[in-house]
């Protein structure tokens, strides 16, 4: 009784220890894509008129400061 339930435990701490480690072919794939499109929004988001014209604002005022 105690061998059959020590193997029990063996196998299961055999296959928690020996997991599928990084990602696959697909999964590359997929992540790839993911983080072109991700950064295509920025660009498009960093690049439109609004945030330059406000980044440029806000570099203009720190520059206009005086001590």
């Amino acid at each position: 009784m105690w061998s059959k339930m020590f193997r029990g435990i063996q196998a299961r701490i055999m296959l928690a220890s020996t997991g599928d480690d990084g990602m696959s072919t697909a999964e590359y794939a997929i992540g790839t894509i993911a983080a072109a499109a991700f950064g295509a929004v920025l660009y498009t988001v960093v690049t439109g008129d609004s945030i330059v014209s406000a980044l440029t604002g806000i570099i203009d005022k720190a520059l206009a400061t005086s001590v």
